[in-house]
């Protein structure tokens, strides 16, 4: 049974309010009871903590709607459950789109109203969660694209990054796609002599081979077909500061060459130019590839491998440094949080848990991607564990009943594993009905009676349900 606590019930039908007040207090919940809205007005702003409060969508004085913006106008985090005798897609859409925890249909059951009381000490909870990181992220600002860990690798590489800085030797970044070499590119920029200066940035592997050579050296009107103007170049462009070379492991082997004299003499000669041009700038390179496999297949030279690769530096992949994750998560929700859902979001720790068990073969990348996509859709300004169920779409998908079957296990055990895991059905019941009924739900356009019908169970059990895992109800056009 849940904790007692105190409700506040606002319903000029006394029927309604004797069925409430009974089932409440059969819980052990202490009951208020007003008759219009003034009063349920005065409760509310006195100060009486209520942990819940049932208001009749119409009744003498202010109506319940009413009461919902004043007391949200006010500040006040009491839960409300608007109750009204027409289900309608317009009471409903007005009731939430205004805050309401949810919406009671007349007539309802004992179970419906002991699903909310439980629901509202979830948003409870919530609430005392969301105020804690809030303290705990205070006078904080947002951060921005920065290298982010301290696992023992990464560490090496910040020390790494210290010591070239200063120095204008080429360094070389290895690692897959994602991991950040980018970054890793951007740190010794801003950490050198060089932090004033330009930082160009361009990936050898995306521009088309008749391009490439003009976009890095520049080229003068008229070279060929189609220059109208001249063009100065990357190289040009980074004068006084650095420009990084993306994917280098991918450039057409005869313009490396070029890229080799201009290293060796630090001059560049633009397409159609007849003179060359000296130019002060700092080269960092990067690869997804293991170089010294591109220089045995002919696709990189040698010598140009061995010029910049004075100093090397490589990125891990996030699978191999997992301590990482739980920072690079929190980095990105609150680098992304005000901009994507429109207010500071926060993270459940069992939420943190879940990033931690997934292998993440797109590396950072991948990760800052799913969390975008969990603050754009999440219904709540605490990322939950199943805003991301999406990470396993794609393996359930390949997988069938077994992986199925393979998850729920996973799951269980670790649950089993946490401390306090008492109540392991209910738990893993609702975290493998709550999907089912939501998807069936959108496949049936929200109506109930079909998707009873496609579940096999009676509307009432679904009804039942519905309120019990606050199954998310799919939007109507």
């Amino acid at each position: 049974m849940s904790e007692p606590a105190r409700v506040l019930i606002a319903d000029d039908e006394e029927s309604i309010r004797f069925f409430l007040r009974e089932t409440l207090e059969e819980a052990g919940h202490e009951v208020l009871e007003v008759a219009n809205g003034d009063d349920a007005a005065e409760a509310l702003a006195g100060g009486g903590a209520f942990f819940l409060a049932f208001l009749d969508i119409r009744m003498p004085g202010p109506s319940g709607l009413e009461i919902l913006d004043q007391i949200q106008a006010a500040g006040s985090d009491v839960p409300i459950v608007i109750i009204t005798a027409q289900n309608t897609f317009e009471n409903a859409v007005e009731a939430m789109k205004r805050g309401a925890l949810d919406y009671l249909v007349k007539p309802f059951g004992m179970a419906e109203v002991l699903a909310l009381v439980e629901k509202a000490r979830r948003t409870h909870a919530l609430q005392r969660e969301v105020r804690a990181l809030r303290r705990e992220v205070a006078g904080q600002t947002a951060p921005g694209e920065r290298l982010v860990g301290k696992s023992p690798t990464l560490l090496e590489i910040y020390k790494t990054i210290g010591r070239v800085a200063a120095s204008d030797v080429p360094v070389l970044i290895t690692g897959e796609s994602g991991t950040g070499k980018e970054l890793v590119a951007r740190a010794i920029h801003n950490a050198g002599p060089r932090a004033e200066g330009p930082f160009v940035a361009i990936n050898t592997a995306a521009i088309p081979r008749d391009l490439l050579e003009s976009e890095l050296f520049g080229h003068e009107r008229g070279a060929f077909t189609g220059a109208v103007q001249s063009r100065s170049g990357r190289f040009r462009d980074a004068a006084g500061g650095t420009l990084f070379l993306d994917e280098i492991g991918d450039m057409p082997v005869d313009l490396q060459a070029k890229l080799l004299r201009v290293l060796q003499t630090g001059e560049v000669t633009s397409v159609g130019a007849r003179h060359a041009e000296h130019v002060n700038v700092r080269i960092l390179a990067a690869t997804n590839r293991d170089p010294d496999e591109a220089v045995a297949e002919g696709q990189m030279r040698e010598d140009l491998l061995y010029r910049l690769r004075v100093v090397p530096i490589h990125m891990p992949p996030l699978r191999e440094r997992p301590e990482d994750v739980p920072l690079l998560v929190r980095h990105f929700v609150q680098r992304y949080g005000v901009e994507l859902s429109g207010q500071p979001c926060f993270l459940a720790e069992s939420t943190v848990a879940k990033l931690c068990k997934h292998d993440w073969p797109g590396n950072v990348r991948e990760l800052e991607n799913a969390v975008k996509r969990a603050l754009v859709l999440a219904a709540s300004e605490v990322l939950q564990p199943d805003d991301f169920d999406f990470l396993g779409e794609a393996e359930t998908r390949a997988t069938g009943p077994a992986g199925l079957e393979e998850a729920v296990t996973a799951e269980a055990e670790a649950l089993l594993a946490e401390p306090d895991s008492d109540g392991l059905h209910a738990q893993i019941l609702e975290r493998v009905e709550r999907p089912l009924l939501e998807a069936v739900l959108r496949e049936t356009d929200g109506n109930q009676i079909r998707a009873a019908a496609r579940l096999g169970i009676n509307r009432n059990t679904l009804r039942k349900k519905i309120a019990e895992l606050s199954v998310r109800l799919p939007r109507r056009p």
